[in-house]
């Protein structure tokens, strides 16, 4: 069956050069984004409840754009002076970038990761008498507790922001060809706002193992699966099932 629209479950791209949009043009498919799921800020009287107390802590540890911002919310609601000799464990390059928003970035301690948390593991341990603090969503995942623990290290989670459904019942009439999902939390975002959803003709694309499991789980035929070794992105994933699709039609 033909592919003509189909629905992002994620803000629409900031970027004007977005694989998306080149999708859309190649194909003549039209493509709405729309996030299923969003993030709200943990209130600073929250954090306190957790026994979290921001003058304890020697180094912080970022695995996103999120925890930057709703760390140094947090710091505000506190009146909390971010120190100086602050260090700061980024999992990646883009979070230490975007960590310039606010803080000048000669001036601080800042230690990158590749991609992966795991890949922060040796910056960690070299400087393990640090009092770690993790500043995360309330959906951590599994995998980093795990790590840090191993590693043996002084540290502490924090939840200062929470992931949570969207209100999407202004698509109740709507139909797409295509829903692509990246979270587990977006499958039952789905089903949340729409109880009775059939699949029926609808194609379901899924990003992760995760997620995959979740839309199992929920009953629904996935037919576009990321990342495989042939398709990494999502996207890629995407074009290739639509170039079969809509073939010689």
């Amino acid at each position: 069956m033909k592919v003509k629209t189909i629905l992002v479950s994620q803000p629409e791209p900031k970027v004007e050069n977005s694989p998306y949009f080149e999708l859309q043009q190649k194909h003549k498919v039209k493509i709405d984004f729309r996030p299923f799921i969003h993030v709200e800020g943990v209130s600073a009287k929250d954090v306190r409840a957790q026994k979290i107390d921001l003058n304890n802590f020697t180094a912080i540890i970022l695995t996103s754009k999120n925890s930057v911002d709703h760390f140094f919310r947090v710091a505000e609601e506190m009146r909390y002076k971010v120190p100086e000799d602050l260090k700061y464990f980024c999992q990646s390059e883009a979070v230490a970038f975007y960590l310039q928003k606010y803080v000048v970035y000669r001036k601080r301690k800042i230690y990158v990761g590749q991609k992966d948390f795991v890949d922060l593991s040796p910056l960690i341990k070299k400087y393990k008498e640090e009092k770690f603090l993790l500043p995360s969503s309330d959906q951590l995942n599994a995998d980093i507790p795990q790590t840090l623990n191993n590693l043996k290290v002084n540290w502490l989670p924090g939840t200062f922001y929470k992931t949570v459904m969207s209100d999407l019942s202004d698509l109740a009439d709507v139909y797409y060809d295509v829903l692509a999902f990246f979270s587990p939390t977006g499958i039952k975002s789905l089903f949340k706002n729409f109880p009775d959803f059939k699949q029926n003709n609808t194609r379901i694309a899924v990003f992760g193992s995760t997620t995959q499991k979740e839309a199992l789980e929920c009953g629904l035929r996935i037919d576009i699966l990321a990342p495989t070794p042939e398709t990494p992105s999502m996207t890629m994933a995407i074009e290739k099932y639509v170039a079969e699709a809509n073939k010689g039609k």
